[in-house]
């Protein structure tokens, strides 16, 4: 195992020099009048970019493990085994998706695949990287009780993932299937005691109620809940998207009404966004907000996908203000304060309707339609006072919801793993257990390694917003690979499985239809994939 690290380094520097060189050659070849014909290449340059920068984290995660003297044989394995998998895919085929494969020809980047493919560590990478022996020995470690290191030698950081992860085995995990399998809410009682537990201001400002500790804590909090139950790791979402739109654009009146609420769980958002047929065509939005004589305001629209509409007691509501401005600059957000449902009656309010979305997973919250039929606002409901910056406000908080989206698709690649190795530990089949048969081994060895791959991007989108440095990029490339994790873990733990997987008693029935969400909300990969090649095109 000797030599894995400076291989690494220099392996990562050539990643590098290939992803600038194909950037290059995308410049000067692609037409960005025809981006949309050409989706394939553009796509394809920003999935590569995405796996150069996931092998760079994951060098810098075993970097900062030797410096503490805590890079074990398993790390080195995880991070040869890492860079063996993704430099093969990156040269010979890259799965954007199940069946579409991207290769360096995609994006005029041929040559420059031959000259990573003969840079001396990256070639040695590919021969011994991702081997049968490193996979076995990987297997081994497991079967020993060997766990990979996830300290992130920070007191604090270290000591919020001790807690909510004894919470979440404790308070979740035991009862997570049963709630699945009921349809049931997320209950009351959990609520309040994530709540009182800081789950819903993380992000928030202490001089407004909350714990004001940043996005990275707030990835800590959202994977350990959603390794239990990604319901429980979704809640927080709604709170982090309202606080952020809130705290960063709000008046200061706003703020004091509703950021401790928000914090404390006694105020629950939920986000407004999405049109039946708009999607992530925000310029197309079409619900009206009108201003009435006494200066309250009133909407007219149908809004979809709004997910925990009937508990919540706060709308974050982007409507069309401006109907003379067809495009963003028509649109602002509206803080719409509601009643909670009430036994029989979903949506109690005058001018508020909805109808519930049944769905395969992520249940515990409930998606709804939402019809808007002369809903009323207060007066001072406008964020921020002013008129035409909803889209510009909204943009601000992707970034940090896409980031707690890639750590929720982390907790559900831990959890199809935890799943898989237990049940590949314990089942036997022809006197052995079938962790010791190698399909089914190679499927756990590369679960962890990529799991930790894509925990160690979402972290660097995480430690980048916190610096105060724009990362639409590095939180789109995190929701990108976290999520094709989540949902290729989740395929294999079912196979590992067997029948048992695709029977409702068993859990990772649940976390297969739960993973397969995480490519589509905040934003579907194609999107992810779209804002990571602007943002690398635009780059000097």
């Amino acid at each position: 195992m000797a030599g894995i690290l400076p291989r690494a380094a220099q392996a990562e520097e050539a990643l590098h020099r290939f992803v600038d060189d194909a950037r290059k050659a995308v410049l000067a070849k692609a037409d960005p009048k025809r981006a949309e014909a050409e989706q394939r290449g553009l796509h394809g340059l920003a999935w590569a970019a995405t796996v150069a920068e996931a092998l760079a984290q994951l060098n810098g995660w075993a970097t900062r493990s030797a410096a503490q003297d805590a890079l074990g044989q398993g790390e080195l394995l995880v991070l040869r085994i890492a860079f063996g998998e993704y430099l093969h895919q990156l040269l010979g085929g890259l799965p954007m998706s199940q069946n579409e494969l991207v290769r360096p020809a995609d994006y005029f980047a041929a040559d420059a695949a031959r000259r990573l493919a003969h840079d001396s560590a990256v070639a040695w990478f590919l021969a011994h990287g991702n081997s049968a022996e490193s996979r076995a020995a990987l297997v081994d470690l497991l079967v020993s009780g060997w766990r990979p290191r996830e300290g992130l030698d920070d007191d604090v950081l270290d000591a919020v993932r001790s807690e909510f992860r004894r919470f979440a085995a404790k308070r979740i995990a035991p009862f997570a299937h049963q709630w699945h399998l009921a349809d049931d809410l997320i209950p009351d009682d959990l609520v309040g005691e994530m709540g009182a537990l800081g789950v819903f201001g993380v992000c928030i400002d202490p001089a407004h109620g909350g714990l004001g500790l940043g996005k990275l804590a707030m990835c800590i909090v959202s994977e350990e809940l959603s390794r239990a139950w990604l319901a429980t790791g979704s809640l927080g979402t709604r709170s982090e998207i309202a606080g952020e739109l809130i705290a960063g654009a709000g008046t200061e009146a706003q703020k004091a009404r509703w950021l401790p609420g928000i914090a404390s769980g006694a105020i629950l958002p939920t986000a407004v966004f999405t049109e039946p047929e708009t999607g992530s065509d925000l310029a197309s939005l079409r619900t009206r907000a009108t201003r009435r004589e006494d200066g309250s305001w009133r909407i007219d629209g149908a809004k979809t996908w709004i997910t925990h509409a009937a508990r919540s007691d706060l709308m974050t509501v982007l409507v069309r203000t401006d109907p003379a401005n067809p495009g963003h600059g028509g649109l602002s957000v509206l803080l719409a304060a509601k009643t909670r449902a009430t036994t029989g009656n979903a949506f109690p309010d005058e001018g508020l309707a909805g109808s519930e979305i049944g769905v395969l997973g992520y249940r515990g919250m409930r998606e709804y339609a939402l019809g808007f039929d002369g809903f009323a606002v207060d007066p001072d409901g406008l964020l921020g006072g002013e008129e035409g910056q909803g889209f510009r406000q909204l943009m601000r908080t992707f970034e940090g919801a896409r980031i707690q989206t890639a750590a929720r698709a982390v907790g559900v690649a831990w959890k199809a793993f935890d799943l898989g190795l237990a049940y590949a530990m314990d089942r036997r089949q022809f006197g052995s257990p079938i962790i010791r048969f190698s399909r089914v081994a190679d499927k756990l060895a590369l679960a962890l390694v990529e799991t930790i791959v894509a925990r160690e991007l979402t972290y660097f989108a995480a430690r980048t917003k916190d610096a105060g440095k724009r990362c639409d990029m590095e939180a789109g490339m995190a929701k990108l690979l976290a999520a094709r994790v989540a949902w290729s873990n989740a395929d294999a733990g079912v196979q590992v499985h067997g029948g048992n997987g695709y029977a409702l008693e068993y859990e990772i029935s649940r976390v297969l239809c739960d993973a397969r969400v995480l490519n589509i909300f905040e934003g579907a990969a194609e999107i992810q994939a779209q804002v990571i090649a602007r943002g690398l095109l635009a780059a000097t």
